[in-house]
C-alpha cells in the first residue's frame, strides 16, 4: 500500500515529487529546503535560520502523515558548505534531543534554489 502525503502546512513541491509517501509502515519525506510555506519563498538568511525552517517543514509534513520527529529513524543532511556543519548541527540537535536517528551529512556542489541546507527523513508511520 502506498499513500501520498500532502499538507498546506509544508512547502508545496517545486517539481514532480510528493511531500512524502507512506508505505509499509514508513513515511518517506522528500528533501526539505528553507521555503516558508506561507509565502512559498526561500528564507534567505544564514544556515541556522535555514535549518530551523527546514526542521519546521519536516515536522509539518510528518504530522500530516500521522508521524513525528520522535519516529524518525534515518535522515540525510545536504550542506552547500561543510563549514556550516557546526551551526546546522546545533539547530538540528535541538529537535533530536534523545535517541536521535541515524544520519549522513554530505557537502554538495549546489542545492535547489541555491539554499544552504536540505534534509530528508524516513520515519515510522
Amino acid at each position: 500500500m502506498r499513500e501520498v502525503v500532502s499538507t498546506k502546512d509544508g512547502p508545496q513541491a517545486i517539481g514532480p515529487y510528493s511531500q512524502a509517501v507512506k508505505a509499509n509502515g514508513f513515511v518517506f519525506v522528500s528533501g526539505q529546503v528553507a521555503i516558508d510555506p506561507g509565502t512559498q519563498q526561500i528564507i534567505a538568511e544564514d544556515i541556522s535560520a535555514q535549518t530551523e525552517r527546514v526542521m519546521k517543514n519536516l515536522m509539518a509534513i510528518l504530522k500530516a502523515a500521522g508521524s513525528g520527529l520522535e519516529k524518525v529513524v534515518r535522515s540525510t543532511v545536504f550542506l552547500k558548505n561543510m563549514g556550516d556543519f557546526s551551526a546546522m548541527n546545533e539547530v538540528y540537535g535541538r529537535y533530536f534531543t534523545s535517541a536521535p536517528p541515524a544520519r549522513s551529512t554530505v557537502e554538495v556542489a549546489r542545492l535547489p534554489k541555491d539554499v544552504l541546507v536540505e534534509i530528508d527523513v524516513i520515519a515510522l508511520a
